[in-house]
């Protein structure tokens, strides 16, 4: 059942600079900057995630939301019921709410709507005071950490920002709360920056115009990072016409993917890409799960969603894009750290790869839909 929102919640003031935007690359540093943004709140604490594990990172950052609640805080924890279905047991959901914390677990299992289940809430939010938040890649469990993990930790990236973007942020975690699939933050021209999630078919809409104008605005560079990248014919003519108009287009996926199924899917559209003059980079030392994209250091966007048909069609994501400089020369310093540590498919090598990949690949391509 629908319930109106209320909106009329309490911000705190927000830091000199409201419109600082910090990316953070290290899950380590992410889960410290996060512990101590939740030992600073005075009034709310909201956390919506995909996958939350009861492990070695996740634990002690909920052991400091059940402090928290039982300080009279407002602390609410929204997860995903598949994306954390065997990883956050009913058994810390209950020592949560035993401390006051608030816990829902978004569209689970019900017999008489299976189909609800596909529809995954894959936005990763937190959000303290009204004034900050963190948004991003990262998830909460220990294959993001380098202390619990070593050095195969995933490579992740996510941003913390104040001030507007902060309260957008709160919006959006109350609309999901309460059911509410509604509220969209207003559209300003000029924009500078813009939080946007994808639910409702205005949504969905008008977050494929964000990602068609980001990528049909460039005219010297486009650089995309995503791990699953299974993109639409449409996507992919549009990168070629990127390309074709003499725009530097390069997508970096990771050589290491945790669903195998999904490279092959995104090999099937290697060849239309690099025959069409895009430029290929597979990330070699471990998982890659950042999703950024750039265009002519004008515009960057960072967020959770991957050029695939399930965050275009199925999944729950929410994205940040920017004209904000410094997020663009930061996330483009990243970016050129990780091509130093890829491998560039060439179309010559590509053309001559093993025939078993094209069976895989039909295969992939098949179940494009389904992963």
């Amino acid at each position: 059942m629908k319930t109106s929102l209320p909106f009329t919640v309490n911000i705190a003031p927000a830091p000199e600079r409201s419109d600082e935007i910090k990316v953070i690359v290290e899950g380590d540093d992410l889960y410290d900057d996060m512990q101590a943004a939740i030992a600073a709140a005075r009034s709310s604490i909201l956390l919506e995630i995909y996958l939350l594990a009861w492990d070695e990172v996740g634990r002690p950052l909920l052991e400091a939301l059940a402090a928290r609640a039982r300080d009279g805080l407002d602390v609410r924890v929204h997860v995903d019921a598949f994306g954390s279905l065997l990883v956050f047991p009913r058994t810390a959901e209950r020592k949560l709410k035993q401390a006051g914390v608030k816990v829902r677990r978004f569209h689970h299992w019900q017999w008489r709507d299976p189909w609800r289940y596909n529809r995954r809430n894959h936005r990763k939010l937190l959000v303290v005071d009204g004034s900050v938040a963190y948004l991003g890649g990262f998830n909460i469990h220990r294959e993001c950490s380098r202390r619990q993990y070593g050095e195969g930790r995933w490579r992740d990236t996510h941003v913390r920002v104040f001030g507007d973007l902060a309260a957008q942020a709160q919006r959006l975690f109350e609309s999901f709360w309460y059911g509410d699939r509604g509220y969209h933050a207003p559209l300003r021209v000029p924009v500078r920056h813009i939080l946007w999630s994808n639910h409702g078919a205005y949504g969905r809409r008008r977050m494929g115009y964000l990602m068609d104008g980001l990528i049909d605005s460039a005219m010297e560079r486009l650089w995309l990072t995503n791990p699953y990248f299974v993109p639409s014919l449409r996507v992919q003519k549009r990168l070629t016409a990127a390309a074709v108009r003499g725009v530097d287009v390069r997508i970096l996926v990771p050589r290491k993917n945790d669903v195998r199924l999904v490279r092959w899917a995104s090999h099937a559209a290697y060849a239309r890409l690099l025959a069409g003059g895009v430029r290929i980079f597979e990330y070699l030392p471990r998982v890659l799960h950042a999703k950024t994209a750039l265009a002519d250091g004008k515009w960057s966007m960072i967020g959770t969603s991957n050029l695939d048909y399930r965050s275009v069609f199925l999944n729950y994501e929410v994205n940040l894009f920017s004209s904000d400089p410094s997020l663009g020369q930061a996330l483009r310093d990243q970016f050129l750290a990780d091509l130093a540590e890829s491998e560039e498919i060439s179309l010559d090598v590509w053309s001559r790869r093993h025939f078993l990949h094209y069976p895989a690949e039909s295969l992939g391509w098949l179940a494009r839909r389904w992963l």
